[in-house]
Parts: structure tokens; C-alpha cells; sequence
């Protein structure tokens, strides 16, 4: 495993991340696809066994077990300054009118929350999970500052927004003197490639570490058969690619032949060409089964040339904007 630093900070993070969002307390009704605390702990243990030292979760995962079950984990396996945990706010925790969004007062409530649920005194990198059209972003800077400056988080991050914005924040940052972000969660893969017109040229020119989310299309760029449990019962995944669902096929039908002639399996070639993109510092990873873990880090090692690269992007089509 290879250990980079995220954005232009000190921070170093392996080169993938694992999310934990499918690790929980699983409810009666919920997603057929999520794994018990139970059956999640050998998944923790086969990251932190390939090198994995990145774990990412957010406040909104089954409503707080995804970091609690992170927190038992991590306490269970591995000293805690040996890891760097990030866990995200903005979506509505409680019923009350201030449990969502970024405001001072949810900044506060929700990271002394977070805390409390992970069993931690700080959280390596504090997210911003989405833009809050409600609140100052000036506020909210400010209050991610004041988290930094308690001790309770070591460095702040964002997540899906527009460039515009993205740039608005920096900036004030710079102007102020206020906590910057230094990386940048956003939505990328072969499938979705909106965030190459503008948000990768922004992170590129500002030093921001991306990480991106969903970089396997929620599992759509693994499989080798779209005949599986989570590829028909997963709506958000209904909703991200539905729209462009034909020119989608002829992209993972030309994963599906690269992959094939290089004989490796389709979620390595995917990675791989994500992994060779300017400014991708750690994909956040998925797993329902180990070797999914297996095939991540194998992929570190796929190198791909400039004419499959050329090959895989070729069948691409503009996309709604999805995601936000």
C-alpha cells in the first residue's frame, strides 16, 4: 500500500479509502445489501491487514450506527492514532428545524454527536456533505474553524457541490484566515464524468486531495452480470444512471471488454482508470464481500495505456447533473 498526502496538508492517507456506509445495525425494511456489525468486523480487519489506514462514514448513515460501528472496530483493532477516520454533516439527524445543514449551531451539536458515537476525542477530517443554500457559507467556515481549533477535528473537507462554490469557500478561507478545505469528495466515475468540466481544474489548481465517491458506479462497473440483489433494489443508484441508461451500457459493455482482454476483473480496469486521473489522492471504496477489497488494491498496481484509456472514455455522453 502507498501512502500519499491528501491535498497540499501533511496529512497522509493510503491510496484507498474504505466507506462504511454498508456497515451497521441493520433494520427490519432496510437495504438488503447493508452488513451487521458482526459480519463487518472481518472487512475492517482485511483493510487494516492490506494497508488501509483511511476510513470514511457520516453522521446520516443509519442515523449514527455506521460510526458507531466504526468507532467499536477501530478501538477492537487498531490504536487510534493509526488510522485517519473522516465523517461528514448537513443532512437532518432529528425532527427539529435545526438538525440540517451547516449552521453554527448544527456544526457544534452535530461534531460533539459524531464524537460521541465513534468513541473518539477528534475525527482526522471533518466533511461538509453537501452546500447549504440556507446558511452563510461565511458561518460555516467559521464554525469549522472553531472545531479545529478545539482539537476536535484535525483538518476539514467537502463533498459534492458546484465549482463556483467550491471556489467561493477557498477563497474566503484565504481571505480570512479560516480552516481550508484540503480535499474534495465528489461524485466521479466511467459513468458520471461531469465533475472533469470544471470541479477537477479547480482541485488540480488549488492543491485539493479528491477522493471520490461511488467510483464503481455503485457496484454497476464490477459486475460482470447486471443480474444481482443491489443492482435491482438500489433506488439512489435508479436515480444517478437511469437517465442516461443506454449510453451507460455501451460504457460498461466497453469496461467489460478491456477488462476482459487484459484478463483482470472489471472493478480493477474501473479503479485503475479513475486511480490515473490528476488530483484522485484515495477513491472511497465499497465492499459486501472481501475479495472486493482484494480487487482494490489489485488495482493499484493495473496500469492502463493511453489507448484504453481513449477506448473506455469514447462511448461517454454528457449527463444530468446527479448527485447533489
Amino acid at each position: 500500500m502507498d501512502y500519499v498526502n491528501l491535498g497540499r496538508s501533511g496529512l497522509k492517507v493510503s491510496r484507498l479509502c474504505l466507506g462504511c456506509m454498508t456497515f451497521t445495525i441493520p433494520k427490519p425494511g432496510g437495504h438488503n445489501w447493508l452488513l451487521s456489525e458482526e459480519d463487518s468486523r472481518p472487512f475492517y480487519k482485511h483493510a487494516l491487514d492490506l494497508g488501509i489506514n483511511f476510513f470514511d462514514t457520516a453522521n446520516i448513515y443509519s442515523a449514527g450506527a455506521s460510526e458507531e460501528v466504526l468507532g467499536r472496530a477501530i478501538r477492537d483493532l487498531v490504536p487510534r492514532d493509526e488510522v485517519v477516520i473522516a465523517t461528514k454533516l448537513y443532512n437532518p439527524m432529528r425532527k427539529d428545524p435545526n438538525s440540517r445543514g451547516l449552521s453554527r449551531k448544527a456544526v457544534m451539536t452535530e461534531i460533539d454527536a459524531s464524537l460521541k458515537r465513534l468513541g473518539t476525542d477528534y475525527v482526522d477530517l471533518y466533511i461538509i456533505h453537501r452546500w447549504d443554500e440556507t446558511t452563510p457559507i461565511e458561518e460555516t467556515l467559521e464554525a469549522l474553524t472553531d472545531v479545529v481549533k478545539m482539537g476536535k477535528a484535525r483538518y476539514i473537507g467537502a463533498s459534492t457541490m458546484f465549482a463556483w462554490q467550491f471556489s467561493k469557500a477557498l477563497q474566503l478561507s484565504d481571505r480570512h484566515g479560516w480552516a481550508r478545505f484540503i480535499s474534495m469528495q465528489n461524485h466521479w466515475n466511467l459513468l458520471y464524468r461531469e465533475e472533469e468540466r470544471e470541479m477537477m481544474g479547480l482541485c488540480a489548481a488549488e492543491g485539493i486531495g479528491v477522493t471520490p465517491w461511488s467510483p464503481l458506479a455503485r457496484g454497476r462497473l464490477a459486475r460482470t452480470t447486471d443480474d444481482t440483489s443491489r443492482a435491482s433494489g438500489d433506488q439512489y443508484a435508479k436515480y444517478l444512471y437511469s437517465a442516461t441508461e443506454a449510453a451507460d451500457n455501451a460504457v460498461v459493455e466497453r469496461l467489460r471488454e478491456i477488462s476482459g482482454k487484459k484478463e483482470l476483473p472489471p472493478a480493477q480496469v474501473a479503479l485503475a482508470w479513475l486511480m490515473q486521473k490528476r488530483s484522485v489522492v484515495s477513491p472511497v471504496i465499497g465492499a459486501t464481500k472481501l475479495h472486493h477489497l482484494d480487487d482494490a488494491v489489485a488495482a493499484l498496481g493495473v496500469k492502463l495505456t493511453a489507448d484504453e484509456v481513449t477506448a473506455l472514455e469514447e462511448p461517454y455522453i454528457p449527463h444530468p447533473l446527479a448527485g447533489f
